[in-house]
């Protein structure tokens, strides 16, 4: 620990909080203490690098093959869910959902337990194992072009952090612009999940997706070091249908607390072009 802090002029307590952050965080049973994953840990060392191992010693193919079988979205894994232990923890040759196979691969991991109800919360362990699986999932429900997805989420990141929103949703539909036509673009889900992705991206920045409020829900939620942004998603139509849903369904109220400024983002998408033709931000 102290070579690796050393050599990124880190101290100790820093280099010890990236390898919790990037490394750390499994848990295989109710009362479970925090589990490191040992070869990415070991590797970091022998390295001295915080680097992405766990994906570089094997192929997520299956994985993709399985959320097909099973119609599981990127949503629906990159995202806390609560199950009962028997529809995670079982035998993956019988399995009747793509559970069994994520907890027992790594993919997620306990992460609470209910003893009042008895269900268990599950999530993503760690920052190396978001990154690695949303990278995975680039090439099946965005574009083979992994390089421009990584790339264009790191600007968009850079354009974030400077509160630039609308120069954000210019790289956002430049990139668009690169990605070819497939036929499942006309319906939004598509463009939800392909957003969710090149977001969920964004390591330093939480979203959340179909999240809900007193009256109705918000498409994205995208959380980054200083705004609360909420995007409404629309096709064929146009961005002020997209604000004006927003406002109608008062989603800023659900959030008023987060103590951060809200953002309402409203997006269209044209089918045709398979790309944002237009949006508003307040």
């Amino acid at each position: 620990i102290d070579m690796l802090a050393e050599t990124h002029d880190l101290t100790r307590e820093a280099a010890i909080a990236k390898l919790k952050e990037s490394y750390d965080g499994y848990h295989f049973s109710a009362e479970s203490p925090d589990v490191f994953n040992p070869y990415s840990l070991l590797n970091s060392f022998s390295k001295k690098e915080f680097g992405d191992y766990w994906f570089g010693s094997g192929t997520p193919t299956y994985l993709i093959n399985m959320m097909h079988k099973f119609n599981v979205l990127p949503t629906d894994i990159i995202t806390r869910i609560e199950a009962d232990a028997s529809e995670f923890d079982a035998p993956t040759e019988t399995m009747v959902s793509i559970m069994p196979l994520l907890y027992q691969s790594g993919y997620i991991t306990i992460k609470n337990y209910n003893r009042d109800y008895n269900y268990y919360t599950l999530d993503v362990p760690n920052k190396e194992v978001k990154v690695g699986l949303t990278r995975a999932l680039i090439p099946a429900y965005v574009t083979h072009n992994t390089l421009a997805t990584t790339n264009t989420a790191r600007r968009i990141a850079q354009a974030l952090d400077k509160q630039d929103m609308n120069g954000a949703l210019e790289l956002l539909q430049t990139f668009l612009g690169t990605v070819p036509y497939c036929d499942n673009t006309h319906y939004e889900g598509h463009y939800q999940q392909m957003l969710f992705i090149v977001f969920s991206l964004l390591t330093d920045y939480l979203v959340d997706v179909e999240v809900h409020t007193p009256k109705g829900r918000v498409d994205i939620v995208l959380l980054t070091h200083t705004n609360l942004y909420l995007l409404e998603l629309k096709i064929d139509s146009d961005s002020s249908s997209a604000m004006r849903q927003i406002d109608l369904k008062e989603y800023r109220q659900r959030f008023a607390l987060s103590g951060k400024p809200i953002t309402k983002v409203g997006i269209n998408f044209d089918t045709k072009e398979g790309n944002i033709t237009d949006w508003i931000i307040e």
